[in-house]
């Protein structure tokens, strides 16, 4: 587990490495470079879990379930707000089901901690927790990325999955998402994409989220604007910064939905 500069979680845990593309939001995907330098630095369970394309570093479709790693947040005594698998896919099609239900009973004994599961399988996860965890656990929140609205019938797959709190992450992103259906969805994060290669993000996608929040009781978390600031001009993140209608915006469906 590590600490992370993620804005709206306190640490990270990667019981699974690796993961396969999956739609256009994976394309500059921090994690595959990430995993590349990871296994330059000797670190045993991102070997071989990349490849070249061009110049680019992508997944090759390989995962590990690292198994060593499952006790770690039973050391962590602190509550925090856990992002889960932040380098992989918990319901990539290759991690086992009896893979998932150990990291199940992980979370259930250390309720002090709320962790937040991303994926952009929500059928399987849907199908998965179904069977095996048709009671939802407080503690654990369950999400689904969406670019665009190439993707956006993930929130329908994710409406089917049990759970005490559902979101979503429009992370990054790179097109409208429409008049996004949102309900039984509790928050919404959403940023702008970041790195060299970075797609631009326009300010009226966002509002298009944000006003939809607002229609259906979700909680609204603005991220970034990332490399792509609102009027369109290219810097870092950092000058970018996270302003959005004059103000920041950390809202946790915890405020809302308690």
């Amino acid at each position: 587990m590590a600490e992370t500069q993620i804005e709206w979680t306190d640490a990270t845990w990667n019981p699974v490495a690796g993961c396969s593309i999956m739609s256009a939001g994976c394309t500059n995907c921090y994690a595959m470079n990430m995993a590349k330098r990871l296994e330059a630095m000797g670190v045993e369970k991102y070997k071989g879990l990349t490849r070249k394309s061009g110049t680019r570093t992508i997944w090759n479709g390989k995962v590990y379930e690292d198994h060593k790693s499952l006790e770690l947040p039973k050391k962590w005594r602190k509550p925090r707000k856990i992002f889960v698998n932040s380098m992989s896919d918990l319901f990539h099609p290759d991690v086992t089901e009896s893979f998932i239900e150990k990291v199940w009973k992980v979370m259930s004994e250390t309720q002090q901690h709320n962790y937040q599961i991303l994926t952009k399988r929500p059928d399987r996860m849907a199908s998965v927790l179904g069977k095996m965890c048709p009671v939802p656990l407080k503690n654990v929140w369950l999400g689904t990325s969406v670019e665009s609205q190439k993707v956006a019938h993930r929130i329908d797959d994710l409406r089917n999955v049990p759970a005490q709190i559902r979101f979503i992450s429009f992370e990054p992103l790179i097109a409208s998402v429409g008049d996004v259906d949102l309900s039984l969805i509790d928050w919404a994060i959403v940023g702008g994409e970041s790195g060299r290669n970075a797609r631009p993000i326009k300010e009226k996608w966002i509002d298009e989220i944000h006003d939809s929040c607002r229609v259906y009781n979700t909680a609204f978390f603005f991220k970034q604007w990332g490399t792509w600031g609102k009027d369109n001009k290219k810097r870092s993140k950092k000058l970018n910064g996270r302003d959005y209608r004059g103000r920041t915006w950390d809202e946790m469906p915890s405020e809302l939905h308690p």
